[in-house]
């Protein structure tokens, strides 16, 4: 099986916000994710939410942790928690043993297929901002569950020494 590079693709209309990640989706697109969190936390008019993952080979815990921010950015200002589709056994695997069915709602196919989606940006992160969006992402994760907090401290931990030890620039 051959992966696909990540690609990140949104639409805007009615409403309802859709979220489409395609490919192998890891850390490099964190700051990409991080901006739609943080643009979905201010937007207007929002209905509903809906993050597409029926194209997507394989999502890092990085990524995992900035989809957890998106439905955190719109907790308590929808009627219903955002959606989450997801079609391969792999990922929704990987949904249920983080907890997303506590903060999502997680199903196979969409009620109506999203019109038309633009490819997304990638937003440069450099090593400084790629280090604070993974502590970040694995923070969020942390919160989620009992389960993501023992498998994902030792890594939390090391990064916020490395972060300690490293020269305010």
């Amino acid at each position: 099986m051959q992966i696909h590079e990540g690609r990140i693709k949104a639409a805007f209309d009615s409403g309802v916000f859709v979220l489409r990640l395609c490919g192998d989706v890891r850390l490099t697109l964190s700051a990409t994710l991080d901006s739609q969190a943080k643009r979905l936390a201010e937007v207007q008019g929002l209905k509903a939410v809906m993050i597409d993952l029926r194209k997507t080979t394989n999502v890092d815990s990085t990524a995992l942790g900035f989809l957890a921010k998106v439905a955190m950015a719109v907790q308590g200002r929808l009627e219903q928690p955002p959606t989450i589709v997801a079609d391969n056994p792999d990922v929704q695997r990987m949904l249920d043993v983080m907890g997303f069915s506590r903060y999502f709602t997680l199903v196979e196919a969409p009620i109506t297929e999203p019109s038309e989606l633009s490819v997304l940006d990638e937003m440069p992160a450099d090593e400084d901002g790629l280090r604070q969006r993974i502590l970040e992402a694995h923070r969020i994760l942390m919160r989620m569950s009992e389960h993501n907090r023992e498998e994902f401290q030792p890594l939390v931990e090391m990064l916020e020494s490395q972060e300690a030890a490293s020269p305010p620039r």
